[in-house]
């Protein structure tokens, strides 16, 4: 048996098992404690200590079974740095917007409503068309809606307020 204060030298004779279970006494506790400073989160950093033992047993023997430290140090910074990476991807993600599900009817009454909208934005003016929708699809300022169309402000601001008020009667003849 080695003491703990030696370097680990591991007899040629003694199994893969024997050492990496050597290893996991002496080093375990300190190299959790490495990761959890790289990583603050404490049950990730003990994941990440059993994942790189667990690949250190896979790997055995090593070249040179001294160096067995210095390679678990190595895969639990290199394991903790890829826990932190995904984190991060993760955090910047945003999933797609989903609709609420919706009985078949609800969805039936929806779908004729948008095409019934769809179909009085299609009857107006090109010009009051793209300002609506430009006012509310992509929720424009008027300022920038005047700017995109070459048109004053005032005049998007007016010509929005007619197509609405023209949608309107329309659907209400609709219905």
């Amino acid at each position: 048996m080695v003491s703990i204060g030696d370097p680990l030298r591991v007899p040629a004779q003694d199994d893969a098992r024997t050492a990496v279970s050597e290893l996991y006494q002496r080093h375990w506790a300190g190299l959790v404690r490495l990761a959890v400073l790289v990583m603050d989160d404490r049950q990730a950093a003990e994941d990440v200590v059993q994942e790189a033992y667990a690949d250190l047993y896979r790997h055995w023997p090593l070249r040179d079974a001294g160096k067995a430290l210095g390679y678990l140090r190595t895969a639990v910074l290199n394991r903790s740095r890829s826990v932190l990476r995904r984190r991060k991807v993760a955090r910047l993600y945003t999933p797609p917007h989903e609709a609420p599900n919706v009985s078949a009817e609800v969805s039936a009454v929806l779908g004729e409503d948008r095409l019934e909208v769809r179909q009085a934005l299609q009857a107006l003016p090109v010009r009051t068309r793209a300002v609506l929708v430009l006012r509310y699809y992509l929720d424009l300022p008027f300022a920038e809606i005047a700017e995109l169309l070459g048109i004053g402000e005032s005049s998007a601001r007016s010509t929005c307020s007619r197509g609405i008020a023209i949608l309107t009667d329309r659907l209400k003849e609709l219905r």
